[in-house]
């Protein structure tokens, strides 16, 4: 793999340090400067001419930093006249904004892809985006993938027979079935409506949850107000145990601490695509060691590596790695 070009910036450097590491390439150095005006500098520190690039960066808190700095990555690969840029983001945070759901409003998750393509940008890996048509936001190549089969080797430790996975909502509800059909459980769903980012309401949970062991699945968890919520709702029905799982484990505001208080959840389990806050993971050890991070690295470089060799992604999803 010669011809191949892995760079980081700063938002999660030690993930991109990971999938380095399964592919067997070196990180190559990236320097992140700021002018006296505030402005930032990027300088890819390593040959890129007619290389296949890949730049690695989520977009987490704080988000525009991170956005720019990628925008300005991309811009220096294609400077340095890199044969292709690929950029792998395993967090979209603007997926978010995916609709127009009031009067005046921006459509953030198009606009950003419009600028990556705009700086670059000629293909992008992304994991878990908030909802579907945000891939179609991009004008160029998007490779999407899940981490559902990772959740689904941590939940094959325990005993499944009596389980049922529930979606905090409807949206969410499709994902939620994938997973159920992937570790043999019956799912559920919560009737879910939202007046703000933070105030939730679910008036119901549709499915059978009475005396299950519950998994909670969701794309990602920030301020935990729609879990919080949903686990109300849970316990009208009587669940036999409660465990909480998402891809993208951003935990704002104190969320982790609000969830590992609530004495009936056993467990939350999240990946590795953002950063948990140095803060918060301290801050959960004092209420019981609750918090699981699995790694998808090795999804991630694997697909990079399928790409670099104009394999397949969607071929990953066939069956189990190493089958």
């Amino acid at each position: 793999m010669r011809d191949i070009a892995v760079f980081s910036g700063s938002a999660h450097p030690g993930l991109a340090a990971e999938v380095c590491a399964h592919l067997g390439v070196p990180l190559s150095p990236t320097r992140v400067s700021r002018f006296a005006n505030d402005c930032l500098e990027v300088q890819l520190q390593a040959n890129c001419r007619e290389r296949d690039v890949f730049l690695i960066q989520p977009l987490v808190k704080p988000v525009q930093e991170h956005l720019v700095e990628l925008l300005l990555m991309c811009d220096a690969a294609r400077g340095a006249s890199a044969g292709r840029i690929t950029v792998v983001m395993p967090h979209y945070s603007y997926a978010r904004s995916d609709k127009k759901d009031a009067p005046r409003i921006s459509l953030g998750g198009r606009l950003v892809a419009d600028l990556l393509t705009a700086a670059g940008a000629g293909r992008v890996l992304a994991m878990t985006l908030h909802a579907p048509q945000v891939h179609g936001f991009f004008s160029v190549p998007v490779d999407h993938l899940h981490a559902l089969r990772e959740l689904a080797a941590h939940f094959g430790q325990y005993d499944l027979s009596r389980t049922t996975v529930v979606s905090p909502d409807l949206g969410n509800a499709k994902e939620a079935a994938a997973f159920a059909r992937m570790i043999g459980a019956q799912v559920a769903a919560g009737a879910k409506q939202r007046y703000a980012d933070d105030r939730v309401t679910i008036s119901s949970v549709i499915g059978d949850v009475a005396g299950r062991d519950v998994i909670v699945l969701d794309d990602e968890i920030a301020k935990g107000s729609t879990v919080l919520e949903l686990l109300e709702r849970l316990r009208e029905s009587g669940p036999r145990s409660i465990r909480i799982a998402c891809t993208h484990g951003l935990f704002a505001a104190g969320a982790l601490k609000r969830l590992t208080e609530q004495p009936d959840v056993l467990e939350i389990v999240c990946t590795n695509t953002v950063p948990v806050p140095v803060e918060d993971h301290e801050e959960y050890r004092a209420h019981g060691d609750k918090l699981r991070i699995l790694s998808i690295a090795p999804a991630l470089a694997e697909a990079v590596r399928r790409i670099h060799n104009g394999e397949s992604v969607s071929a990953l999803f066939d069956a189990p790695r190493g089958e």
